[in-house]
């Protein structure tokens, strides 16, 4: 009686692993893109008759570029860092996916947070809208990182510290976003946004103080 070649599970498993979380990254990356599409859509267009008018009108939207070029760094931070961390997932858990949505619900409100910081009005609450939507960005990255770790959805290649790194820039990052908030309120719209520039120095910092401890992953 002939014998018939399957498949093993383990083998099945893997590749089907494989398949969702390519689905899954591919979907970021397309909502993703439309977010920075809706983001450049939304910059004002210089008016005036001749050349030297046109070249005139652009400081009157300073702000507004200013604040389209913060969002493309910050939603192509926020890209890097899912990449970082999804180049090393085997198979996505039902978790993992909702965690993923959850966080890309925050990048496609990213062009209306944009829209938002640079409305007239009561500062404080425009831009802690923007904080506060960095600052779940940045937990749920961190929160994806625990359910792939503590559910073993990574492969076997994973180099030591890549998920503690992505972990503690994400940690540094809610933290810095998060103190702005109370900042906006007791200070100027200047000593606020001076609290974001903090970021790279406080990256910096931990991540010197991880490289000096023992590798954990």
């Amino acid at each position: 009686m002939p014998t018939h070649h399957s498949h093993t599970p383990d083998g099945q498993n893997d590749e089907t692993g494989t398949v969702s979380t390519g689905r899954l990254t591919a979907f970021v990356d397309a909502a993703i893109a439309i977010a920075l599409t809706l983001l450049a859509l939304d910059l004002p267009v210089p008016a005036g008759d001749t050349t030297g008018a046109m070249l005139r009108s652009v400081p009157d939207h300073s702000n507004e570029y200013l604040a389209f070029a913060l969002s493309f760094v910050v939603i192509a931070a926020h890209w890097r860092a899912h990449h970082e961390i999804f180049r090393y997932v085997r198979s996505p858990s039902s978790r993992l996916t909702s965690l993923t949505l959850a966080w890309l619900f925050m990048q496609v409100l990213m062009p209306f947070a944009t829209r938002v910081i640079t409305a007239d009005g009561a500062f404080p609450p425009r831009f802690s809208l923007y904080a506060i939507m960095q600052v779940l960005a940045s937990t749920l990255i961190a929160l994806m990182i625990r359910e792939i770790r503590h559910e073993h959805l990574y492969r076997t290649d994973v180099p030591p510290r890549a998920f503690t790194q992505s972990r503690v820039r994400s940690l540094c990052l809610a933290a810095v976003f998060g103190a702005s908030v109370p900042v906006s309120f007791l200070t100027t719209s200047t000593g606020a946004y001076l609290c974001w520039l903090t970021a790279p120095l406080v990256l910096t910092v931990a991540q010197r103080v991880q490289n000096r401890a023992p590798t954990c992953d």
